[in-house]
């Protein structure tokens, strides 16, 4: 396993980290569940991405029985906040009230005194950003949180909120959770110049673009049973963007490029996004502990010049690069 620093801060981070979203507490039986964080750990993996609103809290749950035992200052764990988490109008948003309450939650759900990053899940339009990052700072300051830092914010949004860290003194945003692959690459014109110049790194998520850059969806064909793209109550809206004809048919022109390497469609796709710069760590699930041990091969792979224009040449003009493509609710879902 290589690591690099979360942005410009000192923490070192898996290049790969594992993420638990649409998997515990939902698709995947605790068991291996578990087996798929053991996995993790055996390769090497330090970094552990979930969020409380994830299959409405068991997620963080699942994660934190998988860890328990384990030495807690050899991980770094990630969670969010934002989505909700109860019914009431104050169990979502960025408000102090929902993010106190939240990160206390999450600390008891995760097993933990701390965690080591706590993210903006989305902007929250009706708090104003000085409450939001005014406590955060308090819980950094509090010894809850060590690291603070945002997913799916716009680059406008990011600036603003550096600029009000600054001014008042607040600890600074070091990270961005967007998501990013060969296919969705809305980040790369704004934010990441932005980042770069400010010291903040890329988590991303859907490296794979859930699962379609494994090649394993066929143009004009039906998707495997028991895929995402079948499973009504977790990810088939998300990859439903992706499943096309056009797309499907310039993914499997990947094929070559990964057999040329030695990688699985996958381990390519992950190298892909690792290699930005500014990316600190790509973001993996799985649903079996194979899963684990494949796309850990992607780790340390540098894919050359030549390699990335074949890679553009077959995807074409079927590449998502338009910032507008994030945004957060408004108002506040």
């Amino acid at each position: 396993m290589e690591f690099r620093h979360l942005g410009r801060s000192g923490l070192k981070v898996s290049e790969i980290s594992y993420g638990n979203w649409l998997t515990h507490g939902s698709q995947v039986e605790e068991d291996a569940a578990k087996q798929c964080v053991q996995a993790a750990l055996d390769e090497g993996i330090t970094t552990f991405d979930t969020a409380d609103v994830y299959a409405g809290t068991k997620a963080e749950e699942v994660l934190g029985r998988a860890l328990k035992g384990v030495r807690r200052e050899s991980l770094e764990i990630f969670t969010k906040v934002y989505w909700p988490t109860g019914p009431g109008q104050n169990d979502r948003g960025l408000s102090r009230k929902h993010i106190t309450e939240s990160i206390n939650a999450s600390l008891r759900r995760l097993q933990t005194d701390y965690v080591d990053l706590y993210q903006a899940h989305r902007f929250d339009h009706e708090t104003p950003l000085e409450e939001t990052l005014k406590t955060f700072d308090d819980l950094v300051r509090q010894g809850k949180v060590l690291y603070v830092g945002v997913s799916e914010w716009t680059a406008d949004q990011i600036a603003q909120a550096l600029k009000i860290a600054d001014e008042m003194g607040f600890d600074r945003i070091v990270s961005n959770q967007p998501q990013y692959s060969m296919l969705w690459r809305v980040i790369e014109s704004e934010i990441v110049p932005l980042s770069e110049k400010e010291g903040v790194g890329q988590i991303v998520w859907s490296p794979i673009a859930q699962g379609v850059l494994t090649g394993k969806y066929l143009p004009g064909q039906q998707p495997p049973e028991g895929s995402r793209a079948t499973d009504a109550a977790g990810g088939s809206a998300m990859i439903a963007r992706f499943m096309n004809d056009d797309v499907l048919t310039r993914v499997q022109e990947l094929k070559p490029i990964a057999a040329d390497l030695g990688l699985s469609m996958a381990q390519l796709a992950i190298a892909w996004v690792l290699q930005n710069p500014n990316v600190s760590s790509a973001i993996v699930g799985a649903s079996r502990p194979e899963q684990v041990r494949d796309n850990v091969k992607a780790a340390g792979v540098k894919l050359d010049q030549d390699v990335l224009r074949r890679i553009d040449d077959a995807l074409g003009p079927i590449v998502e690069r338009d910032p507008a493509k994030t945004t957060s609710p408004r108002p506040r879902a």
